[in-house]
């Protein structure tokens, strides 16, 4: 099979889902109308609630969610052959997806810019809010953590591409500074030194590695990196937002977009094959990376490149806050999603056009993959290429760059540049990370402060720094401890189920929303790929704890693992019990937005 054609139809299909399936959802279920108010109008304050050009809105949500997830579980699931996971991306990002980032997006429109946890209990009943918001404090640490593993694996002994990652930061901060001190609101001029810095940044690396003291000083272990990222997790977490998180928005979006259509056109030129085949026999488990079967840990593997509950946290954090038109939902909610689906289906032909063999290499441990009795083909040539040992480097980060770096380099004129595509393409992923990091955690201290401040008022206060300082602490000890002891064969299946039970949770909540505004007929959208993800989901969890986490001796994940399932399992069954209630009511009322709907869902 070439890759061409791969890329080809799915962005036929994702134009066509977002022209008929998504247009659809926007006017028949939920009545998208220009001339109804949005909270960004409604309750503008210049500081989160700001009506928001839907363009600059989409690179804004897109850097949000997009992070390690449509890269590295792609590039994990081809394990099982490009074929499952290009199936699943597809139809998962289309069906599924797409639906639960549009229908949240709106839900948190209609209720003021509210979080998950408020529309659970606004939708559903207020115990399921609260039980709803504790279950995402979980999933937001596992998130964190599998998200910060694969930026470890990617980056220890690895002087050049550790050197690139660090330098994002001080980057971004002098972006930062520039646009909030010396030229505010001069984007293009912050761009330009973002992407210029970027290159320097990146071109330096030879010379680093050249230096004994530079080399030694970014020479970092797999321990020192697990320390380094949770700090930089807490430092961004407490600076003010425009000094970090801002200019890393403008740096990643720029840098994310620009990279796959650079990819796209790479594919074009070089029609590169899939050398993985469509199935491997891993499928039936068993596998060097992936332990369980295709059925169910495709779809925890691949996660957010085709569903993703850590979008539900975003759809109801800062988007909702700045749609100024209803009808950019369709844009920003499922328009970026199908996006994000097109990196999936990058991220799996970067790993399916290296020789299996190679690929397996990679990303298991030596002993495992002797095991396997293969030999490596082009992985010692490819070692030279980029100048580092890519034996053993799980996770997927380094095999994604890899692919990368050999179709960028296939380029003619760009065979001599492979080591310069690689590095690049780990400063790519990491920035994708990163900004999910940063944000994800700063996300993580306001639940907390949220919980916290039910019974210590005082951490309600968003300018009181001992209440920041202290939850910003013990949310970042949190994820930092599993990135610490951890590693990607258990935090991974761990993240990827939870977040794919939040995802499921998001959906039923927003089958609710749509079965009490009077449109039961069309609960099929978001009921059939809640509960089948909800399904594929606990099945997963099942074997996780089973064959993974008992077996090592895992017993915090096990906890963890079963927390999250039960607490998502009350969420589902208060949903259903919502549900009956509802369709036994018989007449409507009108609701504030002029609808006529079963029954309100106003604050008292």
């Amino acid at each position: 099979m070439n890759a061409l054609t791969v890329v080809f139809v799915s962005l036929c299909i994702f134009a066509l889902a977002y022209r008929y399936y998504g247009l659809f959802i926007a006017t028949k279920v939920l009545n998208l109308r220009a001339d109804r108010v949005t909270p960004a109008v409604d309750m503008a304050d210049g500081v989160d609630y700001v009506k928001t050009n839907k363009f600059v809105l989409f690179g804004h949500h897109f850097a949000a969610i997009a992070a390690a997830g449509p890269l590295l579980g792609p590039v994990l699931a081809a394990q099982f052959g490009y074929l499952p996971g290009a199936l699943w991306i597809i139809i998962g990002a289309v069906m599924g997806g797409a639906v639960h980032d549009m229908v949240i997006l709106f839900a948190s429109v209609r209720h003021q810019g509210r979080s998950i946890g408020k529309i659970a209990e606004l939708e559903i009943g207020k115990s399921t809010g609260a039980v709803a918001s504790i279950a995402v404090l979980f999933i937001l640490i596992l998130t964190l953590a599998g998200l910060s593993l694969a930026v470890v694996n990617a980056m220890y002994s690895s002087p050049w591409g550790t050197f690139t990652v660090i330098s994002t930061i001080p980057i971004a901060l002098i972006m930062g500074v520039y646009l909030h001190v010396f030229r505010k609101g001069d984007v293009l001029g912050a761009s330009i030194i973002g992407v210029v810095l970027l290159i320097i940044a990146v071109a330096a690396g030879p010379y680093v590695v050249a230096n004994p003291v530079l080399s030694s000083f970014f020479n970092l272990s797999k321990k020192e990196i697990s320390v380094f990222i949770p700090i930089y997790g807490f430092v961004a977490s407490v600076l003010p937002v425009w000094l970090l998180l801002c200019p890393r928005d403008y740096l990643s979006t720029y840098l994310k977009i620009g990279t796959v259509i650079m990819l796209t056109l790479g594919i074009f030129w070089v029609h590169p094959p899939y050398l993985m085949p469509a199935l491997t026999e891993y499928i039936k488990g068993g596998g060097p990376i992936i332990p369980g079967s295709v059925f169910p840990f495709i779809f925890i593997t691949i996660a957010c490149g085709a569903v993703s509950g850590f979008h539900a946290i975003i759809g109801t954090g800062t988007t909702p806050k700045m749609i100024g038109n209803e009808k950019d939902i369709l844009f920003v909610g499922y328009g970026a999603m199908l996006v994000e689906g097109f990196v999936a289906i990058m991220a799996l032909t970067a790993a399916c056009v290296l020789v299996p063999a190679d690929y397996f290499a990679i990303n298991a441990d030596p002993a495992t993959f002797q095991k396997l009795g293969l030999t490596t083909v082009n992985l010692d040539a490819l070692s030279v290429g980029v100048g580092e040992t890519l034996q053993n480097r799980p996770g997927g980060g380094v095999s994604l760059a890899v692919g990368m770096a050999y179709i960028f380099s296939s380029v003619p004129f760009m065979k001599h540049l492979m080591a310069y595509w690689y590095h690049f393409a780990i400063m790519f992923e990491a920035v994708f990370i990163l900004t999910a990091i940063d944000t994800g955690t700063r996300i993580g201290r306001f639940f907390l402060q949220e919980l916290i401040g039910k019974a210590v008022p005082k951490f309600l206060e968003t300018r009181w720094w001992p209440g920041i300082i202290i939850t910003s602490l013990i949310f970042t000890f949190s994820w930092g401890y599993l990135v610490y002891t951890g590693d990607i064969s258990t935090i991974w299946p761990l993240f990827g189920m939870s977040n794919q039970l939040l995802a499921a949770s998001a959906l039923i909540i927003g089958t609710s929303m749509i079965i009490r505004m009077n449109k039961a007929r069309y609960a099929w959208i978001t009921a059939v790929p809640g509960l089948f993800m909800a399904f594929v989901s606990l099945i997963a969890g099942y074997y996780n704890i089973v064959d993974n986490f008992l077996p090592k001796g895992k017993y915090l994940l096990v906890v963890l693992s079963i927390t999250i399932m039960f607490l998502m399992s009350i969420v589902l069954v208060s949903a259903a019990r919502r549900w009956m209630e509802l369709l036994k009511i018989e007449t409507t009322v009108e609701d504030k937005f002029g609808d006529q709907v079963l029954a309100t869902a106003e604050e008292a």
